[in-house]
């Protein structure tokens, strides 16, 4: 999936009519892991180390406060399929809403407990709601389960005793600011939020984006100023926080060296810190462990398949919407709950729109097919892109295009080893593509490339589709994308020849102590291997519907 450098719940009022009609249920057992459920989850002593690591980050006296995703309304009664924060379930493999999470540098009493370094505040079991929207862990069961040392019900956050006052510095991600308030649950995130915001008295004017622009000019106001400073520029055109802030202003308005020096000596001393948990989760996130890449190689492998399979069924008269059907379809058979990101299955021009989702282009015909799509297991995602004919032969102008794309790629992985910079591999598949763009006459100077390969090669893959990360030099346990794309819609100032074209092949790239791994190898990539895979028969093609009049 290409890369750019870059809850209102449900009234109640019906429920609880309805729930007058029934006794109250009791409330049904959990779903501990076994022969009914996957195995293969990651284990709470994963999670247990990923909140210890991020304690040995906090600076002496410090805090860290995280909240889970909101719950989201899709229309109406119905709310999208809950997800839970990425980060929230790194931490603590809780995947239900209405929680916060609590890390302390060092040991505190928490509701009478002493020696408690990590508190979970979850929301309590409640027969009526699990009977409608499913089962709660509740406090007994996160304790058991997911094995923290303190677990209580989120109504005992307000009061649990939490000395604020006495932290050097109270870390935490962005607060969400577009959370409804359910007046039926005094402890929803709503409540959980402004709780948090008025006992630990963050400022009301407390601006996350501008605590993030004072932290790169603090990273790279001298370095780095020549590309800093226009971006802060425009960052004070459209954000008038930033505009108003006197540590931004004053870094702008420096004209030499010496002058930003001093503006960067003068930066506000804060205990609110937004950045530092995002900094440390990012840097751990970007290296993958062994339980972590299990799950990723079966996320890519299904998605390889699904690729495949999809091959092999394709035919000019099929629709994207049915094709997207079948990619998701071999995800779900083999067990990937979701997909990592919206499927994007365009043909011709569709395939030349980077992120297409509406997918209703009701006949593919014999315009190549981009399918960027991929499987979510266990909440980590695949990301592979394959480009194919879907009369099962690429036409000669299909193919130089097809074949330019697949040198470039194969550039970008001879520049996945460690050590080298994270733009490696974006560098050696842009140098290609812009020479065989000059060759074949469609730009006329290098620097239009970007007129048709206008997005980044590379990026982190894990349980985000785009996985944070420090973009350092590569190391071994690193997973990224190699996708580079070349999109010549109808309209562009070239030979019409080329017009509807659009290619992009991406694999899910693993770097390895010696170089790297291509985990979806597996989905065909060379013409002659898309093209003899095919001509292979399908499972689905005796596979018939009766016809809807």
């Amino acid at each position: 999936m290409p890369y750019s450098l870059p809850s209102l719940r449900k009234s109640s009022g019906l429920l609880l009519l309805a729930g007058c009609l029934l006794a109250a249920p009791a409330a049904q057992a959990q779903r501990a892991a076994g022969p009914d459920r996957p195995m293969d989850l990651l284990s709470a002593s994963f999670h247990k180390r990923r909140r210890e690591l991020i304690r040995q980050a906090l600076p002496a006296g410090a805090v860290a406060v995280l909240f889970a995703a909101p719950v989201r309304n899709r229309a109406n009664d119905v709310d999208f399929i809950y997800h839970q924060s990425p980060d929230f379930y790194y931490l603590t493999g809780y995947t239900e809403p209405e929680a916060v999470l609590v890390l302390f540098k060092e040991p505190q009493t928490i509701k009478g407990q002493s020696g408690v370094t990590e508190a979970l505040f979850v929301q309590p079991r409640n027969a009526r709601a699990e009977q409608w929207t499913g089962r709660r862990l509740g406090t007994e069961g996160a304790k058991q389960q997911l094995q923290l040392q303190f677990v209580a019900d989120n109504k005992e956050f307000a009061d649990a005793g939490i000395k604020w006052s006495s932290f050097s510095q109270i870390a935490f991600q962005a607060l969400p600011t577009d959370v409804r308030d359910n007046a039926d649950d005094p402890a929803d995130l709503y409540n959980l939020v402004a709780t948090f915001r008025q006992q630990a008295a963050i400022p009301s004017d407390f601006n996350p984006a501008v605590a993030e622009a004072q932290q790169l000019i603090q990273q790279r106001g001298i370095s780095g100023a020549e590309r800093l400073q226009p971006n802060l520029l425009r960052l004070s055109q459209t954000q008038p926080a930033i505009a108003q802030d006197a540590y931004v202003q004053a870094y702008l308005g420096a004209k030499t060296e010496a002058e930003r020096q001093k503006a960067i000596a003068n930066k506000p001393v804060s205990r609110y810190n937004s950045q530092a948990l995002e900094a440390a989760l990012a840097q751990l996130r970007e290296v993958k462990t062994p339980e972590e890449i299990a799950l990723l190689r079966r996320a890519v492998r299904i998605s390889a398949i699904g690729q495949q399979e999809v091959m092999k069924a394709t035919r000019p008269d099929m629709g994207e919407m049915e094709l997207q059907g079948l990619h998701e379809y071999v995800y779900k058979k083999y067990g990937a709950e979701f997909e990592g990101y919206p499927s994007i299955v365009g043909a011709g021009n569709n395939a030349c729109i980077l992120h297409y989702t509406e997918n209703d282009k009701t006949q593919v015909k014999n315009d190549l097919l981009l399918m960027d799509c991929g499987a979510e297991y266990h909440g980590y995602s695949a990301d592979v892109t394959r480009t194919i004919p879907p009369s099962g032969k690429f036409s000669p102008a299909q193919r130089q295009i097809y074949e330019l794309v697949l040198a470039a790629q194969d550039a970008g992985f001879a520049a996945c080893k460690p050590g080298n910079e994270f733009q490696a591999p974006h560098k050696a598949a842009q140098k290609v593509i812009t020479d065989g763009l000059l060759k074949l006459g469609i730009i006329n100077k290098p620097e239009e490339v970007r007129t048709y390969f206008p997005h980044g090669t590379s990026h982190y893959l894990g349980l985000d589709v785009h996985d944070p990360g420090t973009y350092a030099p590569l190391q071994a346990g690193n997973v990224l994308t190699v996708e580079p794309g070349i999109y010549i819609p109808e309209g562009s100032p070239c030979d019409k020849k080329w017009w509807n074209i659009g290619v992009r092949i991406e694999d899910d790239i693993l770097i390895t102590q010696q170089g790297y791994e291509n985990l979806s190898r597996e989905a065909p990539r060379t013409v002659a291997e898309v093209e003899s895979m095919m001509a292979k028969p399908s499972a689905l093609d005796d596979f018939k519907l009766p016809e809807l009049k």
